[in-house]
């Protein structure tokens, strides 16, 4: 990417807090016009590297630079960007196009100006209807929109989302990713989302950035991230896996559960202990005759799209996705094809990097 697309870059950023680091070299660019989502468990340190970007907390070391302009040290209300929270901070006594209208009256607009882009944003978000409401009479879903409606108003070209869906529940929660990616690239400007949710980060995204223990773990297009998986802990945080360990033959050749198979990943040493990943979705079930191993299906749970099948073979259990359901007790084969063997360095090496 060009050095003009970068819009906001993170240098060495850490954040102390009593003495214990809660970030640690954070290096970070987020490009103009992209979907950037920080994802990671509880407590790994995306809402600190968000309130950083916001201005609502101060690095205890490193540079924000926004546009080309050192930001580090400057107020919230001065930065180029607007917030929404999981808590949507809605004013109760006012309604609906009041609570939109309010930066913009803060910022003394005309009154044709504020009818105008009020009435813009309601449309925006398909409440359209809704400007003289009482906004404690609606849903968490349209308070969520009217927040989002609130924080778009005054145009910024950053909109910082806080983990804005966590309190919508499952239907409405899907709607809403949806909606979020729809109106980003209808306005065309920067969203920063924070999730631990990897189904949402998955779902609206451009770029992941998953985050542990106060560090960047990977970075990547939402298919790259999931396909390719640099450590263990990321593969089982996105997604479903089967991970287990094995020993790397030669260059395109991993052995695991007693047996060979050809593989695409290269540059291991020779007979390396190694993890391997396996997607449950990439197994495919065929005839005993065929499968590279044989096993036992031991449980069997419908999942709506797909069956999930617990399957004992080799000495392991493998989780299966298949639209095909086998019964408890029968013995079927399993086929891995080369390019569904994603092979990583084990655990404990990658956790000895660190």
């Amino acid at each position: 990417m060009q050095e003009q697309q970068k819009l906001i870059t993170l240098e060495n950023i850490s954040k102390e807090y009593d003495g214990t680091v809660v970030l640690e070299d954070i290096n970070l660019y987020v490009r103009k016009n992209e979907f950037l989502t920080l994802l990671g468990p509880s407590g790994c340190g995306k809402t600190t590297t968000l309130r950083i970007i916001g201005g609502f907390e101060k690095p205890t070391t490193g540079s924000v630079i926004f546009d080309g302009q050192d930001i580090t040290d400057l107020p919230p209300y001065k930065r180029r960007v607007n917030t929404v929270f999981q808590k949507y901070a809605l004013f109760p006594h006012l309604n609906v196009f009041e609570n939109i209208a309010f930066g913009l009256k803060v910022s003394k607009r005309s009154k044709e100006e504020i009818n105008e882009r009020v009435a813009q944003m309601l449309d925006l978000v398909n409440l359209k209807e809704y400007g003289k409401r009482r906004v404690d009479s609606l849903s968490g879903g349209q308070q969520q929109r009217i927040a989002i409606a609130r924080a778009l108003v005054n145009e910024p070209e950053v909109l910082l989302l806080d983990e804005p869906l966590g309190a919508l529940d499952l239907k409405l929660r899907k709607g809403m990713q949806l909606e979020l990616k729809r109106m980003q690239q209808r306005l065309g400007i920067t969203f920063i989302f924070v999730t631990h949710d990897q189904e949402e980060a998955l779902t609206m995204s451009d770029t992941i950035v998953v985050m542990k223990d106060g560090r960047i773990a990977q970075i990547g297009p939402p298919k790259h991230i999931y396909d390719e998986p640099k450590s263990a802990f990321i593969a089982n945080f996105i997604g479903e896996s089967n991970i287990i360990r094995g020993r790397m033959i030669k260059d395109e050749l991993v052995n695991f559960c007693g047996t060979n198979f050809t593989c695409v990943d290269f540059g291991f040493a020779k007979d390396a202990q190694v993890d391997v990943l396996i997607r449950p979705e990439d197994i495919v079930i065929v005839g005993e005759d065929v499968g590279q191993l044989v096993g036992t299906v031991k449980s069997v749970l419908f999942k709506g799209v797909h069956y999930e099948m617990i399957i004992d073979a080799g000495g392991f259990s493998w989780k299966v996705h298949s639209t095909s359901m086998q019964p408890e007790g029968s013995q079927v084969g399993l086929s891995i094809v080369p390019f569904n063997i994603h092979i990583m360095k084990p655990m404990e090496e990658e956790e000895l990097d660190e």
